[in-house]
Parts: structure tokens; C-alpha cells; sequence
């Protein structure tokens, strides 16, 4: 009998948090597991502070699993992540739960010849039927229909609108808030790297084929990206940049390259962020992590050289790490006020503008 997979979010009321902390901070003693701890306490210690703003990369398929409901919508909601990079699949496969699909967790020794006769898709682990693929596909494209998407937009600005009705839906079904909408709520912004590289993507495209003017502008990305990492200096330069990578891919080096664009490219400052952690599988020999590790990023001018003691790579499993480090940082870091820098990106987007315009001329 399959199982069904119901997200039970974390939060800081729930007594078990104290025994995750207990556990990080005297039993995991060294290899990954010391990682792991310096980043849970790293996390609480200094990126966790008002001054700090965090941006978060995501890869790697954590939404099926349930982990968008469960770990990242009470993280947002405590204040602890302040900007977003995805994968446009993993903010897809959030929707189905927003939707009240089911999804079942199951072995990967599964027949895959066998689901496919039965219509069933196989995520590793996870399964479900076909039929949730096509009806999350319907609502995406009946949404972006509507006037408010008929325009040219950051990805951001798009994952706001969806987010807003998608969290009406979570409403009328009485269901816990996903990734979208939580984010909608708190003014937190997800751009997704590569806007055409997921089911999200394919549906938008699909929609210009009968005259929709919907159209994601990766340029506008790039610029809102940078403009957040330029506005969190603040201008007296006390403020502070931090990025949590789980995973590689794309949304790695789009949160990363943020640093590049605003010393390299427009000349406006050389300084990189100020911590740098990351959970990863990959392999720096292999390329995996080609301009990834600290180190290596440093070298870009991706991360701040006098920070480099405050960044950790753990080489993990981000299943294993992520509800950890959220389990910690709920348990010991107190909720900061949201930044809602959604609200806010015209107002940076145009100091970066005018900075820029006065550095060229």
C-alpha cells in the first residue's frame, strides 16, 4: 500500500527542534557532519541578523517531496530567507501540492515500464499519477490568461502573480501554504534562472503559440538580482549579503553571479558576498562545481576574501541537510522582520540604474 506524502511544517513551537540542536551541536563532530554543524551554527550566529540579507538557490528535485510546505514556507515566514533562485521545477511540482494533488512515496526499484502502462510518473522515490501533471499544466495556463500577465515581466514578477492565486486556491482548500504563495504573502521574490526550463516554461511558451504577451525577460533578472545583492550593502555600507546554495545547476551560479555583474560588468564596486554556505553532491574536480567552491569564488569576486572563514560547503544530500539546518535555525535563531524586498525592486532596480548611467557617462 502506497503512502501518502502529507508535508508537516516545522516550527520553532514544536519541542522536538530542541532535540535536532542538541544533536548538531555535540554529536556532529567532523567530516560533513562537522560541516553540516558549522553551517547550522553560522547560520544563527551571523547570517540570521537583521543586517544580513539572505538569497537562497535551489536545485535538485526538494518539492517533491514535500519539503516547499514542510521546510521552506516556515522558513520564509520567519524571516530567515529574503530572495529566491529555483529551478522552474521545483516551484511546478510545489503547485501540485497547492492544488490538494496526492503524491506517494514509494521505492525506486519500481518497474518504470509498468508506471508508464499505468500512467504513473516516477520521481525517484516518489510517484503520482500523470493526470496531476495535465490538470497543473490547465491551471498554469488558464492563469496567465489573465490580463496582469499579458506584458513583459521578470520572472519574479510573474512568480508574484502566480503566488497570489495560488494562495487563494490554498484558502478555499483549507491546506497549508506552499513555496508561491508563501512568498507572495511575504514579499519575498523567486526568479528562476532559466525561465524556459521547466513545465512552468513549456506552458508559458505554449501560450505565445495563440498570442499571449506574456514574456519572462531573463535581462530584467539579471538586473533585479544584482540590484538586491548592490541594495544590501545599504549606503553606509554596514549591511551585509548571504547565500545558501542547495545544490548546483543554474539557480548556483545565477545567485553567484550577482557579485560579477555589478564589479565586472558595471563597474559599480569589487566585493563579493559576505557568507557563502553550500550543500552539495558535486565534485569541484569534475566541474560539477566549476566557479562554485569559496575558494574558487573568491577568484571571481563571487565571495568577499576577508569573509572567507564564514563560508562551508557540506557535501551532502540536500534531503538529509536541508530539514536539519531549518530545525536548528527555528529552534535557535529568533524570526527577523521581513525585508518584502518584492515591494522594493523598482526602487533598487532604479538606484542601480542611475549608478550605472553615472559610471559609464
Amino acid at each position: 500500500m502506497k503512502q501518502k506524502i502529507i508535508p508537516n511544517p516545522l516550527c520553532a513551537s514544536q519541542s522536538k527542534l530542541e532535540g535536532i540542536s542538541y544533536l548538531v551541536d555535540n554529536y556532529f563532530t567532523a567530516y560533513n557532519g562537522a560541516r553540516l554543524r558549522e553551517i547550522c551554527q553560522l547560520l544563527v550566529t551571523k547570517i540570521l541578523q537583521p543586517e544580513v540579507t539572505v538569497g537562497l538557490s535551489l536545485s535538485g528535485a526538494l518539492t517533491p517531496a514535500g519539503f516547499g510546505t514542510s521546510l521552506l514556507s516556515p522558513l520564509i515566514e520567519a524571516g530567515f530567507i529574503d530572495w529566491i533562485v529555483s529551478t522552474g521545477a521545483n516551484l511546478y511540482h510545489d503547485l501540485h501540492y497547492s492544488l490538494n494533488f496526492e503524491l506517494f512515496a514509494a521505492q525506486p526499484s519500481l518497474d518504470d515500464i509498468e508506471l508508464r502502462k499505468n500512467n504513473t510518473i516516477r520521481i525517484y522515490d516518489i510517484v503520482f499519477k500523470y493526470e496531476v501533471l495535465l490538470k497543473t499544466d490547465e491551471f498554469i495556463r488558464s492563469i496567465i490568461q489573465g490580463e496582469k500577465f499579458q506584458k513583459q515581466m521578470s520572472s519574479a514578477q510573474f512568480h508574484y502573480h502566480l503566488g497570489e492565486y495560488i494562495n487563494n486556491v490554498e484558502q478555499s482548500f483549507g491546506i497549508t501554504s506552499g513555496l508561491l504563495s508563501t512568498a507572495y504573502r511575504c514579499g519575498v521574490p523567486i526568479y528562476t534562472s532559466s525561465p524556459g526550463d521547466s513545465s512552468i516554461g513549456m506552458n508559458v511558451a505554449a501560450a505565445a503559440l495563440t498570442g499571449s504577451q506574456l514574456v519572462i525577460d531573463p535581462n530584467r533578472d539579471v538586473n533585479e538580482t544584482a540590484a538586491i545583492a548592490y541594495d544590501a550593502r545599504g549606503k553606509d555600507d554596514r549591511g551585509k549579503s548571504a547565500v545558501i546554495i542547495l545544490g548546483g545547476g543554474s539557480p548556483k551560479n545565477f545567485i553567484l553571479q550577482t557579485q560579477p555583474h555589478l564589479h565586472e560588468v558595471c563597474g559599480l564596486e569589487e566585493r563579493g558576498h559576505d557568507y557563502f554556505i553550500q550543500v552539495t553532491d558535486a565534485r569541484p574536480d569534475t566541474g560539477g562545481l566549476s566557479g562554485a567552491t569559496p575558494g574558487e569564488a573568491v577568484s571571481w569576486g563571487k565571495v568577499e576574501p576577508n569573509q572567507l572563514p564564514d563560508s562551508v560547503v557540506c557535501y551532502a544530500d540536500s534531503t538529509i541537510a536541508l530539514p536539519i539546518l531549518t530545525g536548528y535555525a527555528l529552534d535557535r535563531a529568533a524570526p527577523r522582520s521581513l525585508k518584502r524586498l518584492y515591494d522594493r525592486r523598482v526602487a533598487m532596480l532604479d538606484r542601480l540604474r542611475q549608478d550605472y548611467i553615472r559610471q559609464v557617462d
